[in-house]
């Protein structure tokens, strides 16, 4: 059995180095993997979850061959990959609730979990309100959301990232979603979320994270340069001489996205609440969470 955990665990350092080498912006292609966070959450629970279950099997009075524990992993791993597959549906329908009748919705460009929030707001408990959908920067893909929102009926507009404070005052309350959820209960999620908070936060908006539980995370981040994932360093800066030769008077756009960070770090003290599958927690609750799902 000592082989077979031995397996699981080299799979699992795999899955951990791809999901690292994809967020590192390295190399001309388009590779940064935005679940890379939340792949390592998931990878870190299933093994805390396999190691466990190998004990617990072995002090068993079911413990027999080989084939007898691989089929108990594999009936358990099964429950655990259907309870995550509805984990985005329970927390819609938690986070559909905070939506209120004729109400301004900002959300922060193309979230999965948020367009469920959205989606389960409109069409199943029938309610009318407005969405804000900022762009999305570098890759944009708040012009995703704003198509399928159309799609679907719901009035929205998209509007420049560096727009938000402008319209702040017109929302109601914001609405972001997580790549993870850390142990002080601060979110990494897609770049622009922490100052769409911070500003939230200083006209009094509330802002609501909406996250799975399989992206809880055990890390414990101190600033924005101390996340789970290798990103730019975005003030390092270029000689005077080299800046302004001639070689270097255009940028592009793919250039300036390779050399900032796409994930960004929001402290627990700008979120209101945070809705999962789990329910609603506070910032504080998180890592009482955390030690149920490692310990339980």
């Amino acid at each position: 059995m000592s082989e077979f955990m031995q397996t699981i665990e080299r799979a699992a350092q795999t899955i951990r180095n791809d999901a690292h080498r994809r967020s590192c912006p390295a190399g001309k292609g388009k590779n940064q993997h935005k679940a890379s966070i939340a792949i390592l959450a998931g990878v870190d629970l299933f093994m805390r979850f396999v190691t466990r279950n190998s004990h617990d099997f072995s002090l068993s009075k079911e413990a027999g061959s080989f084939e007898d524990f691989k089929e108990n992993l594999l009936s358990r791993a099964a429950m655990i990959l259907e309870k995550a597959s509805v984990a985005r549906e329970k927390a819609a329908e938690i986070g559909a609730q905070f939506i209120h009748d004729n109400s301004v919705v900002l959300v922060q460009a193309y979230s999965r979990v948020i367009m469920s929030v959205l989606y389960h707001a409109a069409n199943v408990q029938n309610k009318r309100f407005k969405v804000y959908v900022t762009e999305g920067r570098p890759n944009g893909d708040g012009i995703q959301a704003v198509k399928a929102l159309r799609t679907a009926g719901i009035p929205c507009r998209a509007v420049l990232d560096s727009a938000v404070g402008y319209i702040m005052d017109k929302v109601d309350m914001v609405f972001v979603g997580a790549e993870g959820v850390v142990e002080n209960g601060g979110i990494v999620n897609k770049i622009g979320t922490y100052q769409i908070a911070l500003v939230a936060n200083s006209l009094n908006k509330p802002v609501y994270a909406v996250a799975e539980s399989y992206k809880f995370v055990r890390v414990y981040p101190l600033n924005q340069y101390d996340l789970p994932s290798e990103i730019p360093e975005i003030i390092t800066f270029t000689s005077r001489r080299k800046s302004f030769s001639a070689n270097n008077d255009t940028l592009s756009s793919e250039e300036i996205a390779l050399s900032n960070p796409s994930v960004d770090y929001t402290p627990p003290q700008y979120l209101t609440l945070l809705l999962t599958d789990l329910g609603v927690l506070t910032p504080s609750g998180v890592s009482d969470e955390l030690i149920k799902l490692f310990v339980n």
